[in-house]
């Protein structure tokens, strides 16, 4: 197992797990799911807390609209 060391960073386990978390469901690396299982919490407190941070627990991809609406 490698360890990533942080030189001056101070970041307790549950903290790095939610960092990691967040910054993969941003990046659309993982589900909102799996984000949640990341950091350790249920789905739903998950996406409570990342609305508390600013952040939308939705990701929205880019869609064509016109396409969508004829397929519907």
């Amino acid at each position: 197992m490698k360890v990533l060391e942080i030189p001056e960073v101070n970041l307790e386990d549950e903290e790095l797990k939610l960092a990691l978390a967040i910054k993969l469901l941003e990046e659309g690396k993982i589900s909102l799911g799996k984000a949640a299982e990341i950091a350790v919490f249920s789905e739903r407190s998950f996406a409570e807390l990342l609305l508390k941070k600013g952040i939308s627990p939705v990701i929205f991809e880019d869609i064509n609209l016109d396409k969508e609406f004829r397929n519907a």
